[in-house]
């Protein structure tokens, strides 16, 4: 079997890679019944709008229509500390005033600048989706399930099956405050997926709102990837969320976060291997080629060429570790 350790920054593990992951395999939907139940009273319920209703006033902006006060004061009321899955009776209360927020232009000035905030990326699907989501039968499409944001805590392991080749993928959280856990999962890997979010590039950590989530992201990777133990561990950099990368690069130059960037910061090619050139960069040991694979994990044929892609070049890199021994 093949061990894999993947890490990644902030939203190290949601559920849409995960899920995208396994839809590399029998059954094709890639979504087994239980995962599905598991979302059917929750995909619905963590919509990000509480947030978009707090950052709106934070930042000043007006409601568009003043009615939309009171539904914003109740949504704001709703408590569920424990973070339990609301039933879909008491959702369909909400879905009134969630579609009359997500209506006014004050909300959505909040969601264009959200770089300024901590928001969920999946937030806009969810909420036009709203009234799919808020009938009283609503099950979960596979779509939900990729798009529903699922952060590791602690350590998971994940073992699948690519062509008939176990493989076991070890999940470790990125957050700072997971990272010392990190040791005790490095025993026995053959590679490391080390997976950064791409279009990251004008956001901050949750953890200091200060720090750039990118930069953050390079710095633990020159960290491990020039780590004595990892010598001889093939180390993949999976550049996450094309897909947003290449709606925020016709809006948001990479320039304005990172000055020694050359180029046009508008040209989705330039970018791409500018990214990949900082990563490279963090890289001592030049003995070793990096493998990298820009990724959207919602789509999940690009995640199966990938991972078939990725899964001969594990068996290569280890093929030829064992003729050198």
């Amino acid at each position: 079997m093949l061990r894999w350790l993947r890490q990644t920054t902030w939203d190290p593990l949601d559920i849409r890679v995960y899920g995208a992951a396994r839809s590399t395999d029998p059954p094709p939907a890639g979504i087994n019944p239980p995962s599905l139940s598991e979302f059917t009273k929750s995909a619905g319920t963590d919509t990000g709008s509480r947030v978009l209703v707090d950052a709106r006033d934070k930042l000043g902006i007006p409601w568009q229509y003043s009615e939309n006060e009171k539904h914003g004061m109740f949504l704001m009321a709703f408590e569920n500390k424990a973070g339990l899955p609301v039933d879909p009776a008491t959702f369909q209360l909400y879905v009134p005033a969630l579609s009359a927020l997500w209506g006014d232009s004050g909300i959505r000035e909040a969601f264009s600048r959200r770089s300024e905030f901590q928001l969920g990326e999946s937030v806009k699907y969810f909420l036009d989706n709203l009234d799919r989501i808020g009938q009283l039968n609503y099950f979960p499409s596979k779509q939900d399930i990729l798009l529903a944001r699922k952060a590791t805590k602690g350590i998971v392991e994940h073992d699948f099956v690519i062509k008939k080749i176990p493989f076991k993928m070890v999940d470790v959280g990125g957050q700072r405050s997971q990272r010392q856990k990190w040791f005790q999962c490095f025993d026995g890997i053959t590679s490391i997926l080390f997976m950064v979010s791409s279009s990251e590039y004008d956001q901050v950590l949750m953890e200091d709102r200060h720090t750039n989530r990118l930069v953050e992201s390079m710095n633990i990777f020159e960290t491990i990837v020039n780590n004595k133990l990892f010598f001889n561990v093939s180390i993949i950099l999976f550049l996450n969320k094309m897909d947003l990368l290449v709606e925020k690069v016709k809006t948001v130059s990479i320039k304005k976060h990172f000055p020694d960037f050359k180029g046009d910061p508008h040209r989705l090619e330039d970018v791409q291997r500018f990214l990949v050139q900082c990563f490279d960069r963090k890289r001592r040991n030049r003995s070793k080629p990096l493998f990298h694979h820009f990724t959207t994990a919602i789509d999940t044929e690009n995640i199966r060429f990938v991972f078939h892609a990725v899964k001969d070049t594990i068996l290569q890199e280890n093929l030829k570790d064992i003729m050198l021994q």
